[in-house]
């Protein structure tokens, strides 16, 4: 049996389900408790749960409420599907594809008419997740600090610059219509 500050890999068999909850950084098979991450078994006997509290580095896992960096994928008529990138401020990758998807209602506070309106594809966006119970995972840029955060000319594929609060081609001087984050041309892609 292991005892509370024991150094685990994962696959090694921490308890039994008879006398522990099965807690975070562990899982549970045919009655056993085995890690599924490398670090320090942690009881708990008071709740009677077994723990394994990290010691490497494991990808993040999305939550609501966490702001995402992605890239618009597609445009449907109601929806832009959007390749979740990494979690902003977290510079370890995401485990995996992750697709989320921006629903026309949660694009501004006010009546959107057209998604592409408001977003173009390759936009890079900074998007807050709102609902991780489904899929595509739910995401909004109706905040003021949400929206784009880096844009292409569609005629150049220049990076698109600000000015006068509006973004524009420097080289063809197209103008471009977006929901832009105040983040925009900032670098913190």
């Amino acid at each position: 049996m292991v005892e509370s500050g024991d150094f685990v890999l994962p696959g090694n068999e921490v308890g039994f389900s008879e006398e522990f909850i099965p807690g975070e950084g562990t899982y549970e098979d045919e009655g056993k408790i085995f890690a599924n991450v490398t670090g320090l078994v942690d009881l708990d006997l008071k709740e009677r749960k077994i723990t394994v509290k990290p010691k490497t580095s494991v990808p993040p896992v999305l939550k609501e409420g966490y702001k995402v960096i992605g890239v618009v994928a597609d445009l449907k008529p109601q929806v832009a599907v959007v390749d979740i990138v990494r979690i902003k401020g977290n510079e370890r990758g995401l485990l995996g594809k992750i697709s989320g998807g921006i629903h026309i209602s949660r694009l501004r506070n006010s009546y959107v008419s057209e998604i592409s309106k408001e977003l173009g594809f390759g936009d890079i966006v900074l998007a807050k997740v709102v609902n991780t119970g489904r899929t595509p995972i739910h995401l909004s840029i109706v905040d003021e600090d949400l929206g784009v955060i880096k844009s292409y000319c569609e005629k150049c594929n220049t990076p698109l610059v600000v000015k006068d609060k509006k973004i524009t081609c420097n080289e063809c001087n197209r103008p471009a219509y977006k929901k832009l984050s105040t983040e925009y041309g900032k670098g913190q892609v």
